[in-house]
């Protein structure tokens, strides 16, 4: 932890909610989980977080992955969970990606506190088999690109829309 930031208990929480797919969870609660959620740093640059108001739940209307892009800061970093729904040729499968957002107009401070504090929120979430930094939205408005990240050339579709847009 070379830059002494924690992570807030709740941040923990959210990822643990996120990984614990309940398979009897009715329709309604299923509709409740979050489906993507952004980290930032407090104010105190001490703690990592959850970003006031920046979540997307499974049963929002619209693209996911749209909402999502979207919600990313332009000119600064973020920590994020997506919970990437796609299909593959043999099978559906829904995996929990932590992405790194550090966009390459951020503040030089911003990047080097964000890239220095992110073992310490990547150490909590274990079990994630999917990282992916990316630094700019030419790398991730296009769902190829996560598709690639996922699993190449057998990914068909992502957030069941195909992937040949």
């Amino acid at each position: 932890m070379a830059s002494g930031v924690t992570v807030d208990e709740a941040v923990l929480t959210i990822f643990n909610d996120m990984k614990v797919r309940k398979a009897q969870a009715s329709e309604e609660d299923r509709k409740k989980r979050k489906k993507a959620v952004l980290f930032c740093l407090s104010e105190d640059k001490k703690r990592i977080i959850m970003e006031e108001g920046k979540e997307i739940l499974q049963g929002d209307e619209g693209d996911p992955y749209l909402t999502f892009v979207k919600m990313l800061p332009p000119a600064d970093c973020r920590y994020a969970l997506y919970d990437a729904t796609y299909e593959t040729k043999e099978t559906k499968k829904e995996d929990l990606v932590f992405i790194f957002w550090a966009p390459e107009n951020s503040p030089l401070k911003s990047k080097m506190i964000y890239a220095s504090s992110k073992d310490a929120i990547k150490k909590k979430f274990t079990g994630i088999k999917h990282e992916w930094q990316v630094n700019g939205l030419d790398d991730i408005k296009d769902r190829k690109t996560l598709a690639e990240k996922l699993g190449g050339a057998s990914v068909i579709s992502l957030e069941g829309l195909p992937l040949t847009d």
